[in-house]
């Protein structure tokens, strides 16, 4: 695609990406085809193409209107069109330089400013935990609509105490401990049954993806300073990888590289960071062969069948597809992805549930319609904000894979005692 930089943005490193992710384009259209918002819209200027005909125009020195950041606000950047792309088109980070462009130029009504503050600044805070707590105490009687984004409080069981040689960080995240901390405990009971010990330095925070999506990019780049200097000890003390559990936190950790790539002090650190981190499945044809002699097929098919819900943060941004359906029936597990649109997001998207709720719950609506189909006993997923997502809207438990891995593990220990 040819592109004329205006003035303001010829010489300027935010113009300079923008360019050359822009000239990678070539109209091909085949983005709209797996867009979610594209498929519920039906608006040319709600797909990739179209939004990146908007974004060219600004960074060509049209000058940005509340449609212009409308249309880029309803993106999911589910990175959907990047693994549909022949051409290679970086289109999440081409969408990440056009907000900050357009949100600098375009001033937001008094309650979207509102809402993307007490957001940003409330999900990162050391106050989001006990006002949780405060939530699920009181979750009897919340309105429907905030009850479903306060999950009944959980058990998180015994954090296991041995210490091993080999050791993995894991970000603890700003959500999740507060929502459903049985999913970081379960993460480290499994990785200790490996003989891998769990480390979460408790001074590193959000991984900067809330902020960075919010309007506030160098609160989010903050964030991710502030997590490489936490990390960084460890670092150099061999540590053997940055596990994330939560696939959202993953590929924005990946991205410390990239988005810290001119920043003189970090960006050498920022590299290596993005290099030691994992998603948690990537370990897994390591683990499973070490978990084998202690979880049965018994144990594992027990647990009857399980609908899985690959989230947009794995197999898209993080081009990670199939790895966990595949390992995990190697011990024996029954997992089945939907048989229609499992591509597709879920409507989660971070924030997007809240700030576009509307659109959110129709794409929830559309992903368990799919996954209902399978007649599941229960939907797994990779991310804290799928599942929470995605239990808003059904009866079925819907739990983190490593959980199911943790339950055959707690199942196969509690029969050899009874024996």
């Amino acid at each position: 695609m040819q592109t004329q930089l205006a003035p303001e943005f010829k010489n300027s490193l935010i113009g300079q990406e923008a360019e050359a992710i822009l000239r990678k384009c070539v109209h091909c259209g085949f983005c709209t085809a797996t867009c979610p918002t594209y498929q519920l819209m039906g608006d040319e200027l709600d797909g990739p193409r179209g939004r990146i005909y908007l974004i060219k125009q600004v960074f060509e020195g049209a000058e940005p209107t509340r449609k212009t950041q409308m249309h880029l606000d309803r993106c999911l950047t589910c990175r959907n069109c990047e693994t549909t792309c022949p051409s290679g088109v970086a289109y999440g980070n081409l969408v990440d330089l056009a907000r900050h462009v357009v949100d600098s130029k375009v001033k937001r009504p008094w309650h979207q400013r509102a809402l993307r503050w007490v957001l940003k600044e409330g999900l990162t805070s050391s106050l989001f935990s006990p006002a949780m707590k405060l939530g699920q105490a009181f979750r009897f009687a919340l309105p429907a609509a905030l009850k479903a984004k306060v999950p009944p409080a959980q058990n998180a069981g015994a954090w296991p105490s041995q210490n091993h040689a080999r050791k993995v960080l894991m970000l603890a995240g700003c959500v999740q401990p507060a929502m459903m901390p049985n999913i970081n405990s379960a993460t480290a009971r499994v990785l200790d049954a490996c003989g891998i010990q769990t480390v979460v330095p408790p001074q590193a925070g959000c991984c900067g993806a809330v902020k960075f999506h919010l309007d506030d990019q160098a609160g989010g780049l903050d964030h991710m300073r502030a997590n490489i200097d936490v990390w960084w000890p460890w670092v150099v003390q061999g540590v053997e990888a940055i596990v994330m559990n939560v696939s959202g936190c993953g590929v924005m950790v990946k991205d410390y590289g990239h988005l810290l790539q001119h920043d003189a002090v970090y960006a050498e650190k920022a590299r290596k960071i993005s290099s030691l981190t994992r998603d948690l499945s990537e370990l897994l044809p390591e683990l499973v062969p070490l978990l084998k002699p202690r979880i049965s097929a018994h144990a594992a098919s027990a647990l009857g069948l399980h609908a899985y819900h690959p989230p947009c943060t794995l197999q898209h941004g993080q081009q990670l597809k199939g790895g966990v359906e595949t390992q995990l029936s190697l011990l024996g597990f029954q997992l089945r992805v939907a048989d229609s649109e499992s591509h597709l997001c879920c409507g989660s998207a971070g924030t997007y549930s809240v700030l576009q709720a509307a659109t959110a719950t129709t794409l929830r609506d559309r992903k368990l319609g799919h996954l209902n189909r399978l007649q599941a006993q229960a939907i797994l997923s990779a991310n804290i904000g799928c599942i929470t997502h995605l239990q808003s809207g059904t009866a079925l438990p819907v739990r983190h894979w490593v959980e199911v891995l943790d339950a055959a593990l707690n199942q196969q220990a509690a029969g050899l005692r009874a024996s």
